[in-house]
C-alpha cells in the first residue's frame, strides 16, 4: 500500500505518522521532500518559501513515488497534490512571479503523478483548531492551502482524480481517531488488493 499523508502545514500529518509507523512498523517512511531535499541533499530554501521551492518539492516528490512497486508498503509526509495546493494559495494572495506557469505545468503533471497512489489521507483544520503557531509559521497561508485542498479532495477543483485514482480519505478528530480511520481504510484497501 503506498500512502501519502496530505493537508496544510502545522495540522497534525507527522503526529499521525509516527503513531502509524509504531504500529505498523514493515511500512517505510518518506519524509517531507523539504526535509530530504535539505538533510539529504544540502539544498537550500528561502526563510519565506517561493512558487520554485514548492515546485521544486513537487518534482522531488513525484520521482520518489515513481520508486515504488505496486504492492510496497510506504507512507508518504504530503503527496504532489499540497504542493499544487501551495502553489495556488500563493497565487490567489498574489505572492511570488511566474506563479501561474508553475502551477500550469503542476497541472500537466498531476494525473500522472498520483497514478502511483493507493490511498491519499487528507487531514483538514479542525474549526477548533489548538494548534498554537507564530506569525512566522504563515497561519494566512495556512487557512489558504487548507482551503484550496479542501477545494480539490472534496469538490473536486480540477477533476484530478479517476476511477483508477488513489481512494481519497478526509481524517477528522484526534491522532487517535485519525489513526482508526487510516487503519480501516487500509484493511479495505489491502481485502481489496488481494480480492482483485
Amino acid at each position: 500500500m503506498r500512502v501519502a499523508v496530505s493537508g496544510t502545514h502545522c495540522c497534525g500529518k507527522s503526529t499521525l505518522i509516527d503513531e502509524f509507523l509504531l504500529a505498523h512498523p514493515d511500512f517505510t517512511h518518506e519524509p517531507e521532500p523539504y526535509t530530504s531535499l535539505v538533510e539529504d541533499y544540502g539544498e537550500v530554501f528561502a526563510a519565506e518559501p517561493s512558487p520554485e521551492d514548492f515546485y521544486r518539492q513537487l518534482e522531488f516528490i513525484i520521482a520518489r513515488l515513481g520508486r515504488y512497486q505496486p504492492g510496497a508498503r510506504v507512507i508518504f509526509e504530503r503527496s504532489p497534490v499540497d504542493f499544487l495546493a501551495y502553489l495556488l494559495a500563493l497565487n490567489d494572495a498574489q505572492r511570488g512571479e511566474d506563479t501561474m506557469r508553475l502551477i500550469e505545468r503542476s497541472l500537466g503533471m498531476m494525473k500522472d503523478a498520483l497514478q502511483p497512489l493507493d490511498l491519499i489521507v487528507f487531514l483538514p483544520l479542525k474549526s477548533e483548531d489548538d494548534i498554537v503557531m507564530s506569525d512566522s509559521e504563515d497561519p494566512e497561508l495556512r487557512r489558504a492551502v487548507n482551503s484550496r485542498l479542501a477545494g480539490i479532495y472534496n469538490d473536486g477543483d480540477f477533476n484530478l482524480f479517476t476511477s483508477h485514482g488513489p481512494v481519497v480519505l478526509e481524517a477528522m478528530g484526534s491522532t487517535a481517531q485519525r489513526l482508526r480511520m487510516l487503519e480501516k481504510a487500509l484493511g479495505g484497501q489491502l481485502a481489496e488488493n488481494e480480492a482483485g
